[in-house]
C-alpha cells in the first residue's frame, strides 16, 4: 500500500489532479506512510501533526486505499460533519473509492417519533416558545429522511423542546416502542453497520465501549481500523464514560413519565402519582443545598454537611418507596415498565456514589441553575484502554496538532495505556519565524493580583487599535472574561463580540463578516476554530491555562500522584496546561500566508523554570518582551496588506 499512497500524494498524483489547490507536503506524506504501515500491520500509532500538515488527508487516503472497515472518530459534531460532508467525499471521489460511507451521531441528535407524539399532545408546560418549537418540529418530522436534529437550523440549539423530542438510553423503549420500525436512530445504526467507513465522535465511541448504549455495540467488533482525530481530548472523555453518574434531571424525567402514565393509562393508581410527585419535590429540595450559581466540587467534602446528608437520605428513601409502589403496576404500561428499569438503575448508581470510602476514583458534583449531578470518575483509564487495544488484531491511530509535551509523548501514552505504540512528531510546514511574533509583555503584575484586569485592558486596547480589531482575546476564566467584556467596548471603536451572547457558530460568522471585530472567548474558542487570512491576525491570552486547583478530577489525580511519590505539578497539571496553551496558540497561524502576533500576558513564561517547558512545546516563533515591537509588527502587517 505504501506505493499507492506515495502515488496519491505525488506532485502530479491523484489528489493533485482531482482536488483544486492541493499541494503535496513532505510531512503529510510521511504521516500517510506511517498510517499505511500501521493499517497493514495492526498496532497503535500516535502522531502529532503541526497545524498545516494536512493530517486529515494523511489518514483518509491510506484508510480508503486499504479497503478495510474503518471508524473515524472526531472531537466534536462540527468536525464530524466537516469530515463527512466535505473532506471524505472529496478524497473518496479523487481515489474513485467504492467504499460505503456513513455518519453516525449520538442518540440525542435524532428525533424520537414516540416522544414527539407524547409531548405534542400533552405539552409538558405552558410556555409559548416551547409550544411553537414543538409545532415546527412536528411539521419537520413529516419531511425529514434522516431525523437528524442538525437539520433544524431554525430552532435554537438550546431549545426547551429538544429534550422532549429526543430519547436517552434511560427512557428509550427499545423493541417495545410502538414506532420501533420507523426509528431514525435505528435506521442510522443499520446504515452504519452496513458501511465500510463510519464517522462518529469520541463521545459516541466511548459510550459504546463503556456499554452505556445498545445497538452501536455491534459496530466496533466488525471494524479493522480506528482513527481518532483531535485525540488530545480522549483521556478526559474516556474517563467520563468509564465512570458513573446520577442526576436530578434523570430522576425528574422518571417522575414526569410516571405522571404522564397516571394521567392516561393508570388513572386508577393515584398513589403512584403521589409517590412520584413527592420524589420530585425532594429532588428540588436537594438542589437547594448547593450554591445558586452553577458550580463543581468535591462530593466527599460536600457530603460532610449534615443538611446535605439529610437531603440526600430523603431522596434515597423516596426512590426506595417509589420502587416498591411502582412494582404493583408492572405490565400495565410500557412507559411505567421503562421508568421502573431506569429507577432500578438510578438506585444502584446512587448507592455507588454514596460509598465515599472507595479509592482510585474521583467523586464530584456539578450543578446548573436548576439541576445537580453526581459523578464517579476513575483516576486512570490506562489499564482499561490498554486491554481494549490489545484485545483484537486491529489498527489504532491517534492524531492531533497537540499531543506532545516538551517534544515527547510519554505523558499521553501513559494516560492512554499506549506504552508500546509507535510515535511520530511532525513539525508544522509554516514558517513561524517569519509569519508570527510571540510577545510576553514586560512589567506585568502576577496573574492573581487585582491590578491585572486593568493591565490586560491597556494591552488589549493598544493591540486592537494597531490591528483594527481582527483579534481573539482568549481567557482561562469566565470571571476575567466578564470583567473585560464590561469595560472593553467603551475603550475601543471596533465591535466587541462576547462568548455566550449567541451561539458559537453565529459568533464566528459575525467575526468573519465584520472583518474588524474583537472576539472574547473561553474554553470552546481555544480549539476547533479555523479563521484564515487577515480576519484574525492577533491572539491575546490572559494567562497560562492551568486548571483550577479545586477542579475535582484534577484534585483527585494530583492526590493520587502524590501518594505514589511523584510530583503532581510536573505529572498532572503542567502537561495538561501545555496542551491547552498549544491549542490556543494554534488559532493564530492557519495558512502559509497568515501573519500575526501572539500575546501571552503571563510573566511566569519567563520567570519560572517550567516556562521553558511551555516555550519548547510552542511553534518556533520570534520572541519579544516589547509591546511596542508587537504593535509595530501589526502596523507593518496592515500596511503590507
Amino acid at each position: 500500500m505504501r506505493k499507492q499512497v506515495s502515488l496519491a500524494f505525488a506532485p502530479d498524483g491523484t489528489l493533485a489532479k482531482h482536488i483544486a489547490g492541493f499541494n503535496a507536503r513532505d510531512a503529510q506524506l510521511e504521516m500517510a506512510l506511517a498510517v499505511a504501515d500501521v493499517i497493514e500491520t495492526p498496532g497503535a500509532l500516535v502522531v502529532e501533526a503541526g497545524t498545516g500538515t494536512g493530517k486529515t488527508y494523511a489518514y483518509l487516503v491510506p484508510a480508503l486505499l486499504s479497503n478495510k472497515k474503518v471508524i473515524l472518530s472526531t472531537g466534536t459534531k462540527n468536525l464530524q460533519e466537516q469530515l463527512y460532508f466535505r473532506d471524505l467525499p472529496k478524497v473518496a471521489k479523487a481515489l474513485a473509492s467504492p467504499l460505503q460511507l456513513a455518519l453516525l451521531k449520538g442518540r440525542s441528535n435524532y428525533l424520537c417519533l414516540f416522544r414527539l407524539e407524547q409531548h405534542y399532545h400533552h405539552v409538558p408546560m405552558q410556555d409559548e416558545q416551547l409550544i411553537q418549537d414543538l409545532s415546527l418540529i412536528k411539521k419537520w418530522s413529516a419531511e425529514t429522511q434522516s431525523g437528524d436534529i442538525g437539520e433544524l437550523s431554525y430552532i435554537a440549539e438550546d431549545s426547551k423542546a429538544l429534550p422532549y423530542v429526543t430519547s436517552t438510553t434511560d427512557n428509550c423503549l427499545g423493541k417495545d416502542c410502538p414506532v420501533y420500525d420507523d426509528c431514525h436512530l435505528l435506521k442510522a445504526r443499520k446504515k452504519a453497520q452496513a458501511a465500510d467507513v463510519v464517522v462518529v465522535n469520541h463521545h459516541l465511541f466511548f459510550a459504546d465501549l463503556a456499554l452505556k448504549d445498545t445497538g452501536f455495540g455491534e459496530l466496533l467488533p466488525q471494524m479493522d481500523v480506528v482513527i481518532f482525530d483531535e485525540a488530545h481530548q480522549l483521556p478526559d472523555i474516556a474517563s467520563d464514560y468509564f465512570g458513573d453518574n446520577v442526576s436530578s434531571r434523570l430522576l425528574l424525567d422518571i417522575c414526569r413519565d410516571i405522571d404522564l402514565a397516571c394521567k392516561s393509562e393508570l388513572r386508577d393508581h393515584p398513589q403512584l402519582a403521589k409517590t412520584a410527585d413527592k420524589l420530585a419535590v425532594l429532588i428540588k429540595d436537594w438542589r437547594l443545598q448547593f450554591s445558586t450559581e452553577p458550580s463543581r466540587g468535591n462530593w466527599r467534602e460536600a457530603y460532610q454537611q449534615a443538611s446535605m446528608q439529610t437531603a440526600v437520605n430523603r431522596v434515597s428513601e423516596a426512590i426506595d418507596m417509589l420502587y416498591l409502589v411502582i412494582k404493583s403496576s408492572l405490565g400495565r404500561s410500557e412507559l411505567v415498565d421503562n421508568a421502573f428499569e431506569r429507577l432500578a438503575l438510578a438506585k444502584i448508581r446512587l448507592i455507588k456514589l454514596l460509598d465515599l470510602q472507595q479509592s482510585g476514583v474521583s467523586l464530584w458534583f456539578e450543578t446548573t441553575r436548576l439541576q445537580v449531578s453526581l459523578h464517579l470518575t476513575p483516576l486512570s483509564i490506562a489499564d482499561k484502554f490498554r486491554d481494549i487495544v490489545a484485545a483484537d488484531q486491529r489498527s489504532w491511530i491517534f492524531t492531533s496538532a497537540t499531543l506532545s509535551v516538551n517534544n515527547g509523548f510519554s505523558h499521553y501514552t501513559a494516560q492512554m495505556g499506549l506504552n508500546s505504540a509507535q510515535t511520530l512528531l511532525l513539525e508544522s510546514p509554516f514558517n513561524y519565524a517569519e509569519q508570527a511574533l510571540l510577545c510576553v509583555p514586560r512589567y506585568l503584575s502576577e496573574p492573581h493580583e487585582q491590578t491585572m484586569a486593568g493591565q490586560l485592558l491597556q494591552i488589549a486596547v493598544r493591540l486592537i487599535e494597531a490591528n483594527n480589531g481582527r483579534c481573539f482575546f482568549l481567557f482561562t476564566s469566565h470571571r476575567m472574561l466578564q470583567l473585560v467584556a464590561k469595560q472593553l467596548p467603551d475603550l475601543v471603536r471596533q465591535p466587541v463580540l462576547v462568548q455566550g451572547s449567541t451561539g458559537k457558530r453565529l459568533l464566528l460568522e459575525q467575526f468573519v463578516t465584520l472583518d474588524n471585530a474583537v472576539l472574547l472567548g473561553t474554553g470552546s474558542f481555544w480549539e476547533g476554530v479555523d479563521v484564515r487570512g487577515d480576519t484574525l491576525s492577533c491572539v491575546i491570552i490572559d494567562k497560562l491555562p492551568f486548571a483550577s486547583p479545586d477542579e475535582p478530577l484534577l484534585q483527585a489525580r494530583s492526590e493520587d500522584c502524590a501518594m505514589r511519590g511523584e510530583d503532581p505539578f510536573a505529572q498532572v497539571q503542567l502537561p495538561q496546561a501545555v496542551i491547552t496553551l498549544k491549542q490556543g496558540v494554534g488559532r493564530l497561524i492557519r495558512d502559509v500566508t497568515d501573519r500575526g502576533v501572539m500575546v501571552i500576558c503571563d510573566n511566569r513564561l519567563v520567570t519560572k523554570p517550567y516556562g521553558e517547558v511551555f516555550l519548547t512545546s510552542l511553534p518556533p516563533m520570534r520572541r519579544t518582551r516589547s509591546l511596542d515591537e508587537a504593535v509595530a509588527f501589526l502596523q507593518q502587517n496592515k500596511r503590507d496588506n
